[in-house]
């Protein structure tokens, strides 16, 4: 990997000649803390943001546009629904998991901005020669190399932001930035539903997959800020990660030392565990739920992909953008604060998950689906934001790849074979309405999360009363 660019504050157009100066002795790229940067974002820093809210927005319509042509692959290719499963989950995660630790920690060493594009090129390329694959095989491998390509970016680019905001504003700015996840999810759904329809699922993957090539050559005119220049270290709980290591500077510690580190952060594991819980339910609203509307209740496509589209992008944004806001004021009354409003959420998504299942009529089935993608979108920026602040500048890059390991094998890897296999078994073939016996996982994951994240919010404050 080449070396680091300059700072961003000299690649931004407007940025402050003065805004850094550099430190003697430290490596390339980094640049010395200026007081009272903590509380400062850098220049530059929104326009960064932009640029990479827009590359997670491709990120989730390449990731999410299979679920919506579930339906017309499946026609075609004569496929079971554990197959389609495994091709929307199994595939995906395959690597996307695996590497998301050893790319966390290259994210600690080399330039992010790199790293993300390319990245971006990988998976945009592969999502596009999806649409020529002619056999299971085919279509694995390809959701394999998408899965590869993103991993790159979760770790890469929330290290990257939490060193353009200041920490006050972890939450918000990770929401912020992850609001490209309803956005894509939306788009994914509306698009590919009315291509799928019209063009064919071919088509979609065509048209959805090729820009984002054009859009890695942006983020490679972004520079790479100092690592730890905005950070507080007593917003660091008793116990947390190692941050001594001076700014600007690469991580000494060999992976697995980090990892260990990490672990000895009781707060933090409990914390993973609860959101990859969570994830089951959160992450059936994409997958299953476009199954059960043509199925179950036999609306067509292309009726189906704008309408759901449209929820999720609305829905999925406000639920992002307030779930980040609040859980920040929520944080300023304690560690624990985040937590609790995860909980919270957690558990009012049970009920409705089952007035969702138990519906026998689009609108009965519709208004719960949008409540439930506003609250299982809402933890995004709460979840990363207290896994940078719980980790600490030289192992957060790893700790955002363990946590998006865990909660994407189980969310994304585990859950929907399952769900998919429960549905052949109990006889969807013959069935559709079967499906929605094989979802009651969901209401029982929330509740569960909701104990989970709850007990890690105590946890955490009894860490900082000690």
């Amino acid at each position: 990997m080449p070396p680091e660019p300059r700072p961003l504050d000299s690649a931004i157009p407007g940025a402050s000649a003065g805004a850094s100066a550099a430190v003697p002795g430290a490596s390339a790229g980094a640049s010395a803390a200026v007081p009272g940067a903590a509380e400062a974002d850098s220049p530059g820093a929104r326009s960064a943001l932009a640029l990479l809210f827009l590359v997670y927005l491709f990120n989730f319509v390449d990731r999410q546009l299979i679920f919506i042509l579930f339906g017309p692959i499946k026609a075609e290719m004569k496929f079971t629904e554990l197959q389609l499963a495994a091709l929307g989950g199994t595939s995906f995660v395959l690597f996307y998991t695996t590497l998301g630790i050893p790319f966390g920690r290259l994210a600690d060493r080399v330039s992010r901005t790199r790293m993300i594009a390319a990245g971006l090129a990988v998976w945009s390329l592969a999502s596009a020669l999806t649409g020529a694959m002619h056999s299971f095989a085919g279509l694995f491998a390809c959701r394999v190399v998408v899965g590869i390509g993103e991993a790159t970016l979760g770790p890469a680019a929330l290290s990257l932001l939490s060193d353009l905001f200041s920490a006050k504003r972890r939450a918000t700015v990770s929401a912020a930035f992850s609001a490209g996840i309803p956005l894509g999810a939306g788009v994914a759904m509306f698009v590919g539903g009315l291509l799928g329809e019209r063009y064919g699922w071919r088509a979609a993957f065509y048209w959805c997959g090729l820009p984002g090539l054009l859009l890695a050559v942006l983020v490679l005119m972004l520079g790479e800020p100092q690592r730890g220049a905005r950070e507080q270290p007593s917003a660091l709980p008793k116990g947390g990660a190692a941050g001594s290591a001076p700014a600007g500077s690469a991580p000494s510690e060999s992976a697995g030392a980090a990892l260990l580190g990490l672990l000895r952060i009781p707060a933090l594991w409990r914390l993973v565990l609860g959101y990859a819980v969570f994830a089951i339910a959160s992450q059936s609203l994409s997958i299953w739920v476009p199954r059960l509307l043509t199925g179950a209740h036999g609306i067509a496509l292309a009726k189906v992909g704008p309408l759901l589209g449209t929820i999720t992008a609305t829905a999925g944004l406000l639920g992002v953008i307030a779930g980040g806001w609040l859980s920040d004021r929520l944080r300023a009354n304690g560690r624990g604060g985040r937590l609790r409003f995860s909980a919270l959420a957690a558990l009012v998504s049970a009920p409705l998950w089952v007035a969702l299942l138990m519906a026998h009529s689009l609108f009965g089935a519709l208004v719960p689906f949008a409540v439930l993608m506003m609250l299982g979108l809402a933890w995004l920026g709460p979840a990363a934001a207290d896994v940078q602040d719980l980790a600490g500048p030289q192992r957060r890059g790893i700790a955002i790849g363990a946590y998006f390991f865990l909660v994407n094998l189980i969310g994304y890897g585990i859950a929907p074979p399952i769900i998919g296999a429960l549905s052949d078994a109990l006889g969807v073939a013959k069935d559709p309405n079967v499906l929605r016996s094989s979802l009651m996982v969901c209401p029982a994951a929330a509740l569960v999360a909701a104990a989970v994240l709850y007990g890690a919010s105590r946890r955490l404050e009894r860490v900082q009363a000690t």
